[in-house]
C-alpha cells in the first residue's frame, strides 16, 4: 500500500475491529513479562484485590469496591476534561 493513499473507510474500520484484540495481547504480555521480571502483579480476582507474584502465589490485599455502580443496559454519559 502506497503510504501516500488515503486509507478506505472499510479498510479503517477492519483494522479497527482489530485493536481490542491487540490490546488484550499487549496486555498480557505485560503481564507475563512482569511476573518474568520477578515482580508481581496487582490484579482483582472475584471481587478481590490480589497481589500476585511469580511463584503463583496469591495475596488478598482487600475487597475491591467498584467505583460506579452501573445497572446492566443502562446508558451513561462520559465527561471530558
Amino acid at each position: 500500500m502506497n503510504d501516500n493513499q488515503p486509507l478506505c473507510d472499510e479498510l479503517v474500520s477492519r483494522l479497527e475491529e482489530k485493536i481490542p484484540a491487540m490490546a488484550k495481547g499487549t496486555i498480557n504480555a505485560a503481564y507475563i513479562n512482569t511476573l518474568a521480571a520477578g515482580l508481581s502483579v496487582m490484579e482483582v480476582m472475584n471481587g478481590v484485590l490480589v497481589d500476585t507474584t511469580a511463584d503463583g502465589q496469591h495475596k488478598v490485599i482487600r475487597v475491591a469496591k467498584p467505583k460506579h455502580k452501573i445497572a446492566s443496559g443502562r446508558i451513561i454519559k462520559v465527561r471530558r476534561f
